[in-house]
């Protein structure tokens, strides 16, 4: 480190950005070029480990040579250059290059492109309820073009029923899903997201609070009965409203905390879901690509009956969702933008999964993130009352301080020790590092996070 952080060429750049954006969010200016792996560097010269990867979305790392023979190779050339408006106009090869990214390992089998986590959610959203109202329509008696109603046709246009239906969705207390418009109703982790935003009046079911160590037969107890309360309530709420046609669900909720379920909390809520008719939707847009230890996080509930939907971005560079073939819209248009997506988002997504592959990167996840949690353990106990629940899945690995104030302060220190790490819920620090972070790597963090606790007071 050769300045603070933010240091003076970033605070001189971020003056310069004032002037024309807002800010607030902004941590240090990047200096890309010369940014290698796991270390970000900034425009002072100040060279971090990088735990946070911007925002889980980095997935291999600075500058990786198989990344950069993307935009040099002279065969992506033309798909890199033209952005097509891919649902009218895809390029040629496209259906190849996608069975071979998207569709390798998706595990259900449709695939819809799009922009961002949020649009993913949302447009996921929208299918379901498609999917409902046609089948609906059959269980009346008799589908076709004609049992669509002229009065739903025209009622439609003017926001009202029964032309628009008044389906709902059901999220949980800790949910972030993303900041476009129905995503709001469905994200409840700060007030800062939903202040002064309409949104709509969905249900919203209790996310389970474990008790950590886990293997401890107190914390086990307790989490037990604690995830079945929160299934008995989710089962209250949706027999209580017939317009709740989906549940949206994170493996684990990021924003809200890093919260945990067990995989049996997950099974009996895919299981009260399907007994009930109602769409069940995985949102694995942070938890995606590999960090889990496995490739998707859902892949370690042991589900009999896979989720009707299955929701990405972040990591595998563009998002979209997959679905089963009976959420597939009845009509072109219905779920539609201009560019829905981008292939050569695609083309980077290749990278990725080569990677993956040739490296064992979902492997080195797995094995990572053990390490990263005895690390954590030994702190703790290093430091007694200092850190608290040590937890996680692969990489994605989070521990409480006493406080915001003091997890704040933590996350200050560290970034001035060299590492560059994130925070969410009320006191929790979040490790989201890259699928080259090693356990080489979580030595150096956990070495800097020893000698900040070992400075910090109480």
């Amino acid at each position: 480190m050769r300045t603070t952080c933010p240091g003076p060429n970033t605070l001189a750049a971020r003056a310069e950005l004032d002037a024309f954006q807002e800010t607030g969010a902004l941590r240090f200016v990047v200096d890309v070029e010369n940014s290698r792996g796991c270390y970000v560097r900034d425009v002072d010269g100040n060279v971090m480990l990088d735990m946070f990867s911007h925002i889980a979305s980095l997935p291999i790392g600075y500058n990786h040579p198989t990344m950069l023979e993307v935009f040099t190779n002279p065969r992506n050339v033309a798909t890199l250059a033209h952005r097509p408006a891919l649902f009218n106009l895809p390029p040629a090869g496209y259906a190849k290059t996608v069975r071979e990214t998207l569709m390798s390992g998706a595990g259900l089998t449709h695939v819809t492109t799009q922009m961002c986590g949020s649009c993913a959610n949302e447009n996921a959203m929208k299918q379901v309820y498609i999917a409902v109202a046609n089948r609906r329509r059959r269980e009346r008696g008799g589908y076709g073009a004609g049992d669509v109603s002229e009065e739903e046709l025209s009622s439609c246009m003017v926001n009202r029923a029964p032309g628009s239906k008044p389906y709902k969705f059901l999220s949980f207390h800790g949910a972030f899903h993303g900041r476009t418009a129905a995503c709001l109703s469905l994200t409840h982790s700060k007030p800062t997201h939903k202040l002064d935003i309409p949104a709509f009046e969905w249900p919203i079911a209790p996310f389970p609070r474990l008790r950590y160590p886990l293997d401890d037969p107190a914390c086990a107890a307790h989490n037990a009965a604690e995830e079945a309360r929160c299934v008995k309530e989710t089962c209250e709420l949706l027999d209580a409203d017939p317009d709740v046609v989906g549940v949206i669900v994170e493996p684990v909720q990021s924003e809200g905390g890093d919260n945990h379920a067990s995989g049996a909390f997950f099974r009996s809520l895919r299981a009260e879901c399907a007994s009930r008719g109602v769409k069940f939707i995985v949102d694995e847009v942070q938890t995606g690509c590999g960090a889990s230890g496995t490739f998707w996080a859902h892949e370690q509930w042991g589900l009999d009956d896979p989720p009707d939907a299955v929701t990405f971005s972040k990591k595998m560079q563009i998002a979209g969702y997959y679905t089963k073939a009976d959420l597939v819209p009845d009509a072109p248009y219905r779920v539609f933008n201009t560019w829905m997506g981008d292939p050569g988002k695609v083309l980077m997504l290749e990278a990725v999964l080569k990677c993956v592959k040739n490296d064992g990167l979902v492997e080195n996840a797995r094995v990572t993130g053990e390490y990263l949690r005895e690390g954590l353990h030994a702190l703790s106990r290093a430091h007694a009352g200092k850190l608290h629940n040590v937890r996680g899945v692969g990489t994605i690995t989070a521990v409480d301080l006493d406080s915001s104030a003091a997890r704040d302060d933590a996350v200050d220190a560290l970034r001035e020790e060299g590492v560059d790490i994130a925070t969410c819920g009320d006191r929790t620090i979040r490790c989201r590092p890259g699928l080259y972070f090693t356990p080489k790597h979580a030595r150096v963090f956990l070495d800097a996070f020893d000698r900040v606790l070992a400075r910090s007071s109480g």
